[in-house]
């Protein structure tokens, strides 16, 4: 049996990276987190496409997805998942021309949501960081497309989109992930607390420590 002096000597320290509290996607369980919610985003965005021909566009429920990410994740989920899983539904819809823009837009969409509503601190209670964080969200999301659009189609045509996407795409979505997250964010985030040891950095735990054996 090891002396106490020997295992101290063996003993290392790894600290996670982390950004506010809320560790880099390079994990696997982080990484299937992200191809999941990625998966759930593009078929939400799918399932419910109206066209707009005025700006070669579609307005979608897939921002749902985004902010509920957003909501329980945090930014790295939330922003990676929705940015990639808006693209390729953009993509199989034929809709590319917007899927570049899409991959930046709805990626700092879910970025900005999970930041604001900090789930690694609020992560129980529903409460007003979660409405903030789906209000701001969405409208950067209106205001990235809106921009984008005028430069491919001009202000008019750009306009006529904001408006659906402000009334319709973002206050269904808004409303839709706040409903569900009061719901269920909590049994989710209790139920499975060795999942999110691997998305946040747990309150008063700086580092992790590994012993060899």
């Amino acid at each position: 049996m090891k002396e106490e002096s020997e295992i101290m000597k063996e003993k290392k320290v790894f600290k996670p990276k982390s950004l506010m509290g809320y560790l880099l996607p390079n994990n696997v369980l982080c990484l299937s987190i992200i191809g999941i919610f990625a998966a759930l985003i593009c078929v939400l965005t799918m399932v419910i496409s109206i066209p707009i021909p005025a700006t070669q566009g579609f307005i979608n429920i897939g921002d749902a997805g985004v902010m509920f990410a957003g909501l329980l994740f945090g930014p790295f989920i939330g922003g990676i998942a929705g940015g990639i899983g808006s693209a390729l539904a953009d993509i199989f819809l034929g809709y590319a021309i917007y899927a570049p823009a899409t991959l930046i837009i709805k990626g700092l969409e879910g970025f900005i949501i999970g930041l604001i509503s900090n789930p690694k601190q609020n992560n129980i209670k529903f409460n007003y960081r979660d409405i903030v964080a789906v209000v701001l969200g969405g409208l950067f999301m209106v205001l990235g497309y809106f921009i984008y659009e005028i430069i491919l189609w001009g202000f008019v045509s750009a306009l006529y989109e904001v408006i659906l996407n402000g009334i319709i795409q973002f206050g269904i979505s808004g409303l839709i992930s706040l409903l569900i997250i009061s719901v269920v964010r909590k049994n989710i985030i209790q139920s499975f607390p060795q999942v999110f040891d691997k998305v946040f950095l747990v309150e008063g735990r700086k580092e992790v420590e590994l012993y060899e054996s």
